[in-house]
């Protein structure tokens, strides 16, 4: 279709909707590029959404009216701005997942326009630099803002469904004979309806009905779970790889090893290479177990199960689980569909989007995850009967999305123990974000509102620590004291006892003796910040001040 013929096309409609968007010319302060890239991300979503092929910005026409009337904007003269590369290289780059668009440049009733026409998201939220973006009537919104329209774009469709996909020229040859046995144990178990039925059924049968294969054809599924080692060619470029890494307290690797196809047996062997060490611990006063596992073997399992499920294998990465003293690190690459674990710990059902849904499926029937979604907040809630920290989620967004999963494999903290320990009443959601206390990580106002009303924290934040309630309670009074500082008095009265004793003091002997009784959440600036306010304040009151560098009393 001629550029002309899409613009009548376009105009026919009779006004704005959510997949175009008109414009005249752009008035903002140099931040044309972003702003074209955060439209375009809009537009695709809004597209996928709205089930149209395309979205458009259109250059030169009044939004209201639709009178053509031009625009100065040349779209390949956009170049000074990202240095020598083009506007439309560096929007490329900025879109993820990628996301093919053209620019049209023609003349109507002797006007420029310009038209940014961009295919529909397909398999995920298109984001512009780490942000995806929606039109919802006439505005740009942040995705995030609208969950429900999020979830609607991880509704793969299954057209779409890299894991679903046949792997031309392979055949059941090339399927491992222990895995498919392996696989039909597993399958039985899981559907004990058929499981009479199960040994009647020839390969090709049991591979149909169990969701690895579509009518007798190999996928890219089975060759992930059940391939031959020498099978992975299959699905080139793209790689299914996991790798187990043990590092030392340095971060310095010590051994490795790396597992290709079959799945369904190598996350066993990758599962038996983790050293799963019995830990001791025996607060006093408490009903703790003294010695369990590092780890819970069905959160190891959980958390490699997901990180095959989640991967987005065509970005020809390995699956990642990393073993440090004490703790283990999984990574996979690809965006975290939910958006948010606390989305998916608020929510409260099982996750009903997959990247990998015929994948998924497939692991479903042989075992490997329980019920598609509902792993997560189990893992949390397993960590937390163990009195162990919380699983820690880092979300990479970008050109490279990565989701990083820390499981501890002890206690971080005793009085966070101790806490879950005297109250057994305090809820999933409460637990995530006294872990985050505990881990010091900087909490959201509402958060930090909502612990002090349940009078679990104190402090300023982001300086926050247990509320003395709670210390009492746990036998952490000492802790308390120290987190919460004494009063300036104290302090002041330190400072003027140590000038009188030694006929003046320099600022380092007073630093020496002061800052070690601050408390332990301080950084080291804002510790000397608190010994100038001091040092300020008693200077003002007129009880010292300072000669030849040494602070003295005033008679």
């Amino acid at each position: 279709m001629s550029p002309e013929r899409l613009l009548e096309k376009l105009l026919s409609q009779g006004r704005e909707c959510p997949w175009v968007e008109y414009k005249t010319n752009y008035d903002g302060q140099g931040q044309l590029h972003e702003y074209i890239g955060e439209y375009l991300s809009g537009l695709a979503n809004s597209a996928a959404n709205h089930e149209q092929e395309k979205g458009y910005i259109v250059w030169g026409i009044k939004d209201q009216s639709l009178a053509v009337v031009g625009t100065r904007f040349r779209p390949y003269a956009e170049k000074s701005k990202v240095g020598s590369e083009s506007l439309e290289n560096w929007l490329v780059r900025s879109l993820n997942p990628h996301c093919d668009f053209r620019i049209h440049e023609f003349e109507v009733q002797s006007k420029h326009i310009v038209i940014f026409e961009i295919d529909r998201a397909r398999t995920a939220p298109v984001k512009f630099k780490s942000k995806a973006f929606i039109r919802v009537d006439s505005y740009l919104q942040n995705l995030q803002k609208f969950p429900e329209l999020e979830r609607k774009l991880w509704q793969l469709d299954p057209n779409d469904d890299w894991s679903a996909k046949i792997c031309n020229g392979a055949g059941l040859v090339d399927l491992d004979s222990q895995a498919i046995a392996k696989a039909r144990i597993e399958f039985k178990e899981k559907n004990p309806r058929f499981a009479d039925e199960v040994e009647s059924w020839d390969n090709e049968t049991f591979l149909n009905k169990a969701k690895f294969c579509i009518n007798g054809k190999i996928t890219r599924t089975a060759i992930i779970l059940l391939g031959k080692p020498e099978s992975e060619h299959y699905l080139s470029p793209a790689i299914a790889q996991m790798s187990w890494i043990l590092k030392d307290k340095d971060n310095i690797e010590i051994d490795y090893e790396h597992f290709g196809p079959p799945f369904l047996l190598n996350a066993e062997r990758l599962f038996a290479k983790i050293r799963n060490l019995r830990y001791r611990y025996m607060p006093e006063g408490t009903l703790f177990p003294r010695e369990v596992d590092q780890y819970d073997q069905w959160v190891i399992r959980e958390s490699l199960h997901n990180c095959i499920a989640h991967q987005d294998y065509t970005k020809a990465g390995r699956i990642n689980v990393v073993e440090m003293p004490e703790k283990l690190i999984f990574s996979n690459l690809g965006e975290f569909i939910p958006g948010s674990v606390e989305e998916v710990i608020r929510r409260d059902s099982p996750e009903e989007i997959y990247r990998n849904r015929f994948l998924a499926n497939a692991m479903v029937n042989c075992q490997m995850i329980d019920t598609i979604g509902s792993g997560i907040k189990k893992m949390f809630i397993t960590q937390k009967n163990r009195y162990f920290p919380m699983p820690g989620y880092k979300i990479t967004t970008g050109l490279k999305p990565k989701v990083t999963l820390k499981i501890d494999g002890k206690v971080l903290d005793l009085a966070y123990a101790k806490i879950l320990l005297s109250n057994p009443e305090i809820d999933i959601e409460t637990t995530i974000l006294l872990d985050k206390v505990q881990r010091k990580e900087r909490l959201l106002k509402e958060q930090i509102a909502y612990l002090r009303k349940k009078k679990l924290i104190e402090g300023r934040s982001p300086n926050i620590y247990i509320a003395a309630s709670v210390a009492e309670k746990t036998g952490q009074k000492a802790d308390y004291i120290k987190n919460r500082g004494l009063d300036d008095k104290f302090y002041k009265q330190c400072i003027v006892e140590h000038i009188k004793k030694f006929g003046g003091s320099s600022r380092s002997d007073i630093d020496a003796l002061i800052l070690k009784q601050l408390p332990d959440f301080f950084v080291e600036d804002q510790k000397k910040k608190k010994v100038d306010n001091l040092l300020y304040s008693l200077k003002k009151e007129e009880v010292i001040f300072n000669e030849n560098r040494l602070w003295k009393l005033k008679k």
